[in-house]
């Protein structure tokens, strides 16, 4: 094993499956000469040249059709963008062609293209750049939906996107760039729509994804001190997303909370929340917790922006609640 930057996860998985197939490149604002707004493309242009690394103009519409139209015809591109707030831009060409090509055209075309880039808060952004974008695109039939929240799962997942051949939404943080974990030297490629229990528990289930997961960490070490086991799964994929996974330890520990930065109304936690009381509902000992950001736009100041994000202290009581109600 390896300790390599969450960043650096990233450029690896990009590097090696341009190494090992042809028809991959690299597309973005800023992703070759200035080696990546994260340097998250750090050193390829050097390898691969301006054919296979390419700075786009600022159009999102524009690259995110060319990437599909490329797809289309063979290629396997990934399109950067430098946060998920700007694929609004592009979101026709991503909801409209990429996620509907292969149905409308029976069959005659995939779209093999990974658009990746960095959702949710990210600091003071402001409102406009501090939105989390997966329960949208996980909203739309024709589209993978991946999370990671480490660079090991980022490295497997990322080449398992890049070798699937229908297009997938791959979303990372600006704050998770920096951080370091292990990956094997030798390859390996992680399978998409298989959740990761990242911590055994006994006492209380808890559902996360991205780096808001940091704070169920934070949380379940707290708790243990007071002899509470917590369970932690990693959904790390949220369409497909791992039912099974998640049914298996709530029928175990017979409580469940879901910790998400996304805004409380039609999220990835109401999903979760209706699939198991579907179908694990009579192994429910306490209602299902939902944890989510405040209903409002991501406010600027910082001590505000505390107060809208949920965290480990959120986690903690919400965690009792359901032991002890």
């Amino acid at each position: 094993m390896k300790t390599i930057q969450f960043r650096e996860a990233i450029a690896e998985a990009m590097s090696e499956e341009m190494r090992r197939d042809e028809t991959v490149y690299l597309m973005g604002e800023e992703v070759a000469e200035y080696n990546g707004a994260y340097k998250a493309s750090k050193g390829m242009l050097d390898e691969f040249g301006p054919e296979r690394v390419i700075d786009t103009p600022i159009s999102e519409l524009g690259f995110a059709g060319i990437g599909i139209g490329s797809a289309m015809n063979g290629n396997r591109p990934i399109v950067e963008f430098m946060t998920f707030n700007f694929s609004l831009v592009g979101i026709d060409q991503i909801i409209n062609n990429a996620a509907k090509m292969r149905q409308m055209s029976g069959g005659q075309f995939n779209i093999p293209i990974v658009f990746r880039g960095p959702t949710a808060s990210a600091g003071q952004l402001a409102a406009t750049h501090s939105q989390a974008f997966e329960s949208w695109y996980a909203n739309t039939p024709g589209l993978k939906v991946i999370v990671p929240s480490n660079p090991y799962d980022a490295k497997g997942l990322l080449k398992a996107a890049i070798r699937d051949d229908d297009p997938v939404i791959f979303m990372e943080s600006e704050q998770m760039y920096g951080d370091k974990g292990e990956v094997p030297q030798e390859e390996y490629v992680l399978p998409i729509g298989k959740a990761d229990i990242k911590r055994e528990g006994e006492d209380v289930t808890i559902v996360s994804f991205g780096k808001i997961i940091k704070e169920a960490y934070k949380a379940a070490e707290e708790l243990e001190k007071e002899d509470i086991s917590v369970e932690i799964i990693d959904l790390r994929t949220i369409r497909p997303m791992d039912h099974e996974t998640i049914l298996n330890s709530v029928k175990k520990t017979n409580r469940l909370i879901i910790l998400e930065e996304a805004w409380p109304f039609g999220n990835v936690s109401t999903e979760i929340t209706y699939q198991v009381q579907l179908q694990a509902f009579d192994y429910l000992d306490a209602p299902i917790i939902k944890l989510n950001t405040a209903d409002t736009p991501a406010p600027y100041a910082p001590n505000l922006l505390a107060e809208w994000l949920p965290n480990s202290q959120d986690v903690i009581k919400a965690v009792k609640k359901v032991l002890y109600k």
